[in-house]
């Protein structure tokens, strides 16, 4: 039986074995401060206290400012009142589709009798199961973890006989790609990390992150602000296999809970995860497409046309040698050839004249390569061309070598004659005549992250490819430009 946390006769002062057995090391000023909170709480809050470990999270977070931990304690006991949050494990059921495709679960605990919660990241259609549950589901059942996270930390702290207030989340990026930053998903995740930074602060004890391939870099830019930074302090990133071996997970975990697909032992029962049906979507095809083309174009993405004989092209300058370019753009009509170029003089930029007026309306077109250049002398391709048909999303990054101008090039994409033969396919003549009087559309997006932006090791990203069988039909990635393109379908 848990004992009564204040020693007979003493109300400013807790027991010495309640606070080893329960609590962990206080110091006498924290353990004031925790006292005088759990008082103002009993005096003032209507409803169920929280226990003192909870308390202590919030102290703890606000570095046992007294004011400050309780604005926060306060507002977070008023947000489990309004939704109910008390009562989640009770009452959420997750949704089939839920336990089918979200590839999380809890798993043992780690060396230090953390319960341990893995999440196999890379594997999980974050978009098909925002489009096919809502943003709203997600929340409550990554809450309903949280719930049962700190339900387990309770439970191993009797196991153990020692105090156990955190988690350790083991997150496995293998096949995370730039699908994995469409728009929506990553404003529904920091939509879900604010909340979870709010209301279960220094609930985790570590995060352990494998397998992070090179677009990595660019999805921890857009959420580590949103990160606090005592969090931050907790994350331990490997890429490639460095989790491997002395320094990497077995420091971490007994090896025999490491999950098999990690080159452990231990049978692991986490989803692994794959493709949403789109037949699950709450929301027909065609408004979500024109709906994310709206909410693109009118945030990051741009939109251009491609005319035969006029690609479109856009030059980015890199001042230092180790910068990454990453892409991601959808052919929204016919097909084209995506290239990367470098050169060492500036491009101007010519624009293409519409033949009708308003033809532009939907887009634009830029070309920067002149008619005199000459490919190997003014300019040299570091990308190989890359024929993307109409309907596909591509996404890729370049760790570029050299400063200067990286000119991105998109083409209309002409079939050319099958080799030995004299007489074209019927299906190329048939293609050449669809988009000979048609111009293709293009949607895109690029970036440019400067290395110091990288967290960790910019050469051991370089070596880390990223893929997602289930969700690519191809992979192109080229070793001597230091570059990849992922095509999803």
């Amino acid at each position: 039986r848990r004992p009564d946390p204040c020693s007979p006769g003493a109300t400013d002062k807790l027991d010495t074995d309640y606070i080893e057995r329960y609590l962990g090391q206080l110091t006498p000023m924290q353990e004031s401060c925790l006292i005088r909170l759990r008082q103002w709480l009993q005096e003032t809050h209507k409803g169920k206290i929280p226990k003192d470990e909870h308390i202590l999270r919030f102290l703890r977070a606000r570095d046992f400012n007294i004011d400050k931990a309780r604005e926060m304690l306060c507002q977070s006991l008023t947000w489990r009142k309004q939704y109910q949050v008390d009562y989640i494990l009770q009452t959420w059921r997750p949704p089939s589709l839920l336990e089918e495709y979200y590839t999380g679960g809890w798993h043992y605990h780690d060396k230090d009798g953390r319960p341990l919660y893995i999440l196999r990241l890379g594997q999980m259609d974050t978009k098909g199961l925002v489009k096919a549950l809502g943003e709203e589901s997600l929340l409550r059942h990554v809450l309903s973890i949280n719930e049962e996270g700190q339900k387990r930390c309770e439970e191993n702290t009797n196991l153990f006989g020692r105090p156990i207030t955190s988690w350790t989340c083991l997150v496995d990026l293998e096949g995370l790609n730039m699908r994995h930053l469409w728009r929506p998903g990553v404003k529904a995740l920091l939509r879900i990390i604010e909340v979870v930074e709010d209301n279960y602060p220094e609930t985790l004890g570590r995060l352990l992150i494998v397998r992070a391939p090179r677009v990595f870099p660019v999805l921890w830019t857009l959420v580590s602000p949103f990160i606090n930074e005592n969090t931050r302090q907790k994350f331990l990133i490997y890429s490639g296999n460095n989790y491997q071996g002395p320094g990497g997970l077995v420091d971490y975990l007994d090896k025999d809970v490491i999950p098999d697909f990690l080159g452990g032992e231990c049978v692991c029962n986490v989803p692994e995860g794959g493709l949403v049906p789109k037949s699950l979507y709450q929301t027909d095809e065609e408004p979500e497409i024109s709906d994310h083309i709206r909410l693109w174009t009118e945030t990051i993405y741009h939109s251009a046309n491609v005319f035969k004989g006029a690609p479109h092209e856009i030059v980015v300058e890199i001042v230092e040698g180790e910068s990454v370019i990453t892409w991601d753009f959808d052919i929204l009509k016919g097909d084209v050839v995506f290239s990367l170029f470098h050169s060492k003089r500036s491009p101007e930029a010519s624009r293409k004249e519409p033949a009708m007026p308003n033809a532009l309306s939907a887009g634009d077109n830029v070309q920067l390569i002149g008619k005199s250049w000459i490919l190997g002398v003014d300019y040299s391709r570091v990308e190989s061309p890359l024929t993307c048909r109409e309907g596909e999303s591509i996404q890729g990054s370049h760790v570029t070598r050299w400063p200067g101008f990286y000119i991105l090039q998109w083409k209309m994409h002409s079939p050319s004659p099958c080799a030995g033969s004299s007489l074209s396919r019927v299906d190329d003549v048939l293609a050449t005549l669809q988009v000979s009087n048609h111009k293709c559309k293009i949607m895109y997006y690029y970036e440019v992250l400067a290395s110091k932006e990288f967290r960790g090791s910019m050469t051991s990203l370089e070596s880390c490819n990223s893929g997602f069988s289930q969700l690519s039909g191809a992979t192109t990635s080229s070793n001597q430009s230091q570059s990849s393109s992922l095509i999803s379908r």
